[in-house]
C-alpha cells in the first residue's frame, strides 16, 4: 500500500487530525512518509495548511499542497472564483506517484467528501484514487447522523470500483451518548469495511510528542498501529476512553 487515499464522510469530520495520526504510527513502524493536500481553501498564502498541521503533529514527513485557494469553498469553486487554475485528479496522481517513488507510504488528503468537485469539469478524489489504483480510507464521524453518511460514501466507493480499506472514527467523545456507543458496531455493517480505529476528542490539541507516542494506540495494525475494534467495545463501546493520551 504505497499510496492511501484519506477522505470524510463530510468536512469537519476529522480528516486532517486522522492523516496525522495514520502518518505518526507510520513513522514509528520506521517507515518514510509524505502527505500530500490535494488542494487547500480557506486560507492566506501565508497561514499554515493542513499539510502542514500534519507535519507538526506526526514529525519527520514530507508535506506537499498542490493549490491553495482563499475562500472557504469546494476547491473547483474556490479556484473559479479566485480566477486561479483548479488541480486536477490526474495532477494529483501523478504528484502522489512522484512522492511514492521516494517514500514508504503517501497518504493522499481530500477536501471535504469524497464527491467535492476540484474543477469544472468534475474532478473529483474519487477520481485521482482510481488513476492511482489506491484504496481509500473514510473518516467518519461518531454520532447520530453519520451511519447514513457513511453508507451513501460507501456505496459510491463501490460503485466506482474503488477499494475501501476502512474507516476511521475522527473525534470519539469524551462522553460518548448511546447512539456513537451503537455506532461502533453499527458502521463496519454498514459501510462493509472494517472499523480500523478511533481518534479520542481533543486529540490535535495534544503536544506533538504526546500525541506521536499516542497515535499507534488510535489506529489497527492496517494502519500500523496496534489499536484492536472488539476491545473497544463491541456492540456498545465504553462510555469514556482516554486512548492512551488525552
Amino acid at each position: 500500500m504505497p499510496v492511501l487515499v484519506i477522505t470524510g464522510t463530510g468536512t469537519e469530520v476529522g480528516k486532517t487530525i486522522t492523516t496525522a495520526a495514520v502518518a505518526a504510527a507510520a513513522l514509528a513502524a520506521g517507515r518514510t512518509v509524505a502527505v500530500l493536500k490535494a488542494a487547500q481553501t480557506g486560507l492566506r498564502p501565508d497561514e499554515r495548511g493542513d499539510a502542514d498541521e500534519v507535519a507538526r503533529l506526526a514529525g519527520a514527513v514530507t508535506a506537499t499542497e498542490l493549490a491553495r485557494y482563499p475562500e472557504p469553498l469546494a476547491p473547483g469553486t474556490a479556484a473559479r472564483r479566485a480566477a486561479l487554475a483548479p488541480v486536477r485528479p490526474h495532477e494529483i496522481a501523478e504528484a502522489a506517484q512522484k512522492l511514492a517513488t521516494e517514500h514508504d507510504l503517501v497518504l493522499v488528503e481530500g477536501a471535504g467528501g469524497l464527491l467535492v468537485r476540484f474543477d469544472d469539469e468534475g474532478g473529483t478524489l474519487a477520481d485521482a484514487a482510481r488513476l492511482l489504483g489506491a484504496p481509500v480510507l473514510v473518516v467518519t464521524s461518531a454520532g447520530l447522523g453519520t451511519l447514513n453518511t457513511t453508507e451513501l460514501t460507501a456505496r459510491e466507493l463501490r460503485s466506482q470500483g474503488l477499494d475501501l480499506l476502512g474507516l476511521v472514527i475522527g473525534s470519539w467523545p469524551n462522553s460518548p451518548d448511546l447512539a456513537s456507543r451503537c455506532n461502533v458496531a453499527d458502521l463496519p455493517e454498514v459501510a462493509g469495511a472494517p472499523l480500523l480505529g478511533a481518534l479520542p476528542e481533543g486529540a490535535g490539541a495534544l503536544a506533538p510528542a504526546d500525541f506521536r507516542a499516542a497515535a499507534p494506540s488510535w489506529v489497527a495494525g492496517r494502519l500500523d498501529g496496534v489499536w484492536d475494534a472488539e476491545g473497544f467495545g463491541g456492540r456498545e463501546a465504553p462510555a469514556a476512553w482516554s486512548g492512551g493520551a488525552v
